[in-house]
């Protein structure tokens, strides 16, 4: 008889953990996957999806306004219904969803829709009570808004949330200067809403590079979002008139309709018993692990948002993919972390891959930099002065490309491809060498001086 229920058991179905498992089991593994909620996680279920879905329609409110100076009769009001796109974005949410699940159980892997917790190095209890046994526990319960602990804090809600609005606020403020407060910023600023955006210091988006945040700062002022700097929450109090006042430091009380938390998402270990089964969490809540994401206990692996190593999609799914082959199809491999290339869907998006100036400068010393400072053709017709700027950040002793930033229409879609030139140690003469593709905003990629 088998010494255990199961070969893996893991606890979450988000990204990572549906890839972890599916792979698992397609290597002959026996699977189950707890999900206490639904099958595909933050991304899938309140993060980048549903997000980037908004940001489509947000953009709508700029491309009706320059349709006109294409030549399309597009009336100066266009009615724009929050519940269509809201509920649509759910039907699609729930698509997904059903893919995932089709997914794990069409390669034999189980799901049971409750919540688990370790009990011991090869104990899982649910909720339902029942305790099963697993030779592998994988942890990928990833990660969950963090909220400021001030008085009525409570009256707030956070990105979770912020997909099940009744209606678009007519004045929100979004507190913290991530990726999630710019583009929730930029989304409900096309929608309509006053934005007003508070910080702690005076740094928005402080990972990337600083002429980059620059701009969208620039541009996002310009379009009306007011920001707030040097500002902390004292309170939240809710008025007469079902409004609510935020007192802060630095500025003055501001009346709002909705107060939004984005002040970064912290590791959702809370209740999963880990320290029954001997696994060591940081002082931040995050699971432990080597680089083979293993924890101190052998029988215990972790991965994605939970390790906060860093926080995104495609790199759990990696950690996912990377664990069941180790572990599973004795195809030892780890994740590379090295150039990972990002995005932040605002008004316009950035994209960066590589070290940012200040890092080059601070990590080479000598380093050569390269800018294409431009206006995309269609702003120019359309009379948007909103301006495009590329970044090459190259090795001086060698020209190797060490880093690659931008801001402009497509710039996340654009990246992508340049990002693999920079993972493979491309030179800025390789780029000089290819022909420009013109007319494009991509060209700019090869004619930067």
């Amino acid at each position: 008889m088998a010494k255990y229920d199961y070969d893996l058991f893991t606890i979450g179905a988000g990204s990572g953990g549906v890839r972890a498992s599916r792979v698992a089991a397609s290597h002959g593994a026996k699977v189950a996957v707890a999900e206490e909620y639904r099958v595909g996680g933050t991304c899938v279920i309140r993060g980048c999806v549903p997000k980037k879905l908004l940001v489509y329609g947000a953009h709508f409110a700029e491309d009706l306004k320059d349709a006109k100076r294409f030549g399309w009769d597009v009336p100066d009001r266009c009615d724009f219904s929050w519940a269509t796109l809201r509920d649509n974005v759910f039907e699609e949410v729930d698509r997904i969803n059903s893919v995932y699940r089709e997914t794990l159980t069409n390669h034999g892997a189980e799901i049971i829709d409750e919540r688990a917790e370790v009990v011991g190095p090869h104990e899982v209890k649910l909720a339902s009570g029942k305790t099963v046994t697993a030779k592998y526990i994988l942890i990928a319960t990833g990660a969950t808004p963090h909220v400021p602990q001030c008085p009525g804090h409570e009256l707030g809600i956070t990105s979770n949330e912020a997909f099940h609005l009744d209606d678009v606020p007519k004045r929100i403020l979004i507190a913290g200067a991530g990726y999630i407060a710019n583009e929730f910023a930029g989304i409900f600023n096309e929608f309509g809403s006053t934005v007003t955006l508070i910080n702690r210091t005076d740094v928005i988006l402080r990972n990337y590079d600083h002429q980059i945040r620059d701009r969208l700062l620039q541009i996002s002022m310009m379009k009306g979002i007011d920001f707030k700097f040097h500002a902390e929450f004292r309170g939240i109090e809710k008025t007469k008139n079902g409004c609510l006042s935020v007192s802060m430091t630095g500025h003055e009380d501001v009346e709002v309709d909705c107060v939004m938390f984005a002040t970064g998402r912290v590791p959702n270990t809370g209740r999963l018993g880990l320290d029954k089964a001997g696994v060591t969490v940081d002082d931040k809540g995050a699971v432990v692990v080597d680089d083979w994401s293993k924890t101190d206990v052998d029988s215990i692996y972790a991965i994605g948002d939970v390790t906060n190593r860093m926080q995104l999609t495609p790199i759990a799914i990696r950690e996912g993919q990377a664990f069941a082959d180790t572990v599973f199809n004795d195809d030892p491999h780890q994740v590379d972390y090295e150039n990972v290339p990002a995005a932040v869907f605002s008004h316009p998006p950035i994209a960066g891959v590589g070290m940012t100036e200040s890092k080059a400068k601070e990590t080479l010393g000598s380093v050569k930099v390269y800018t294409s400072d431009f206006r995309p053709m269609k702003n120019v017709l359309a009379n948007r002065n909103e301006r495009g700027l590329y970044k090459m950040i190259c090795d001086g002793e060698n020209g190797k490309i060490v880093g690659l930033h931008m801001i402009g229409p497509e710039a996340p879609e654009i990246l992508q491809a340049a990002a693999v030139a920079v993972k493979a140690g491309l030179t800025k003469q390789a780029f000089d060498d290819t022909v420009a593709l013109h007319p494009s905003m991509a060209e700019e990629l090869v004619l930067m001086k």
